[in-house]
């Protein structure tokens, strides 16, 4: 399968700069697989598409201000975009340059940090902050929150909690599991209020999610690792609501990753605790956990719309995004939502 298969031709004024003023705000395009038919809805209606003792599961990472800028050590400037956090010092890190950084030299960054560059794995390096004090306490003080590059604009205070879910409680993200940045407060009470069972799960999203896929044939593609948790509750929650055939809805495409990489590392019975996952979803793949999925648009070329493509079906993400291009759709992290009526027998 070509990574061409999965291109399409967007109009930049669809990418949304700006997150609306509020976040139930966003359109809502329901996609039947099963019947390859669509609706245009708001997300407000998204409750409609549900059923009392359905489960919906949310990814509660938290983002880090994961964006830093400053000098090499030769003088020229330098960007850094953590991609993970290793421990309390070391992370794995994105770097602009107009030339790379040599191995054991140091960055300067936001004047404050001083990073020694120890090694680097293609496109990622790995970092050793030289500071006593822990290194999310200095992500917190001095760094940026990390846009995706498709935003073209400078972070305002206002992304700092526009750029976070209302939920997120477990810090270690460098990117938002962007389709929880449709609910509220309220929505998440009028759920319960409605009988919709909610469960947690962590997984720390990378800055690889925004890497393209370069090969020419999607099968060469590595994925980046992520970690994830999954508690007992959340495996409980969903083993009780499939046995009364009850649906379990994943928010984004890091909800469905954690669970289906969960289920597959259990040899089909989903597994509660801590793992790393570098799974990449391709059509073709057979989903055992997941039934319906919530999430953004997402980039051409890219390992996410190649994941939707394989929960509904190539022809049924063809046909949804040319509806979503026509009817002025707003794309990618601020953009609308799209639930998924998954076809797991395609």
């Amino acid at each position: 399968m070509k990574t061409d298969d999965f291109d399409f031709d967007l109009p930049a004024e669809l990418i949304a700069q700006f997150p609306l003023a509020k976040r139930t705000d966003s359109r809502l395009l329901y996609v039947n697989s099963k019947q390859d038919s669509l609706r245009d809805a708001t997300f407000k209606a998204l409750p409609t598409f549900l059923t009392p003792g359905d489960v919906i599961v949310f990814n509660n990472t938290r983002v880090v201000k994961a964006r830093l800028s400053g000098i090499k050590s030769t003088g020229g400037k330098v960007e850094v975009m953590i991609e993970r956090i290793v421990d309390a010092h070391q992370v794995r890190a994105l770097i602009r340059a107009s030339h790379a950084p040599a191995i054991g030299s140091t960055l300067q960054l936001e004047n404050e940090i001083t990073a020694q560059v120890e090694a680097r794995a293609q496109d990622i390096y790995t970092l050793r902050f030289m500071h006593t004090q822990p290194l999310t306490e200095l992500l917190a003080q001095y760094g940026h929150t990390p846009l995706p590059p498709y935003i073209e604009r400078a972070a305002t205070l206002a992304d700092e909690s526009r750029y976070q879910t209302v939920f997120a409680q477990n810090e270690g993200a460098v990117a938002a599991p962007t389709a929880g940045l449709h609910f509220d407060q309220s929505m998440l009470d009028s759920l319960q209020t409605l009988g919709i069972k909610i469960a947690w799960l962590t997984l720390h999203v990378g800055a690889g999610t925004f890497q393209p896929v370069r090969s020419e044939n999607i099968e060469q593609h590595h994925m980046h690792t992520e970690q994830y948790h999954i508690p007992a509750e959340t495996v409980a929650m969903i083993q009780a609501c499939k046995a009364k055939g009850g649906k379990i809805l994943a928010v984004g495409t890091t909800s469905l990753r954690a669970l289906e990489a969960s289920a597959l590392a259990g040899n089909g019975t989903l597994v509660a605790g801590s793992n790393e996952t570098n799974l990449f979803v391709t059509p073709g793949f057979q989903f055992q956990i997941v039934d319906c999925l919530l999430t953004n648009f997402h980039l051409p070329r890219s390992t996410l719309l190649m994941l939707v493509s394989a929960f509904a079906g190539m022809g049924t993400i063809r046909h949804a995004y040319l509806h979503a291009i026509d009817q002025r759709y707003r794309f990618f992290s601020y953009g609308d939502a799209m639930l998924i009526e998954g076809n797991t027998y395609a």
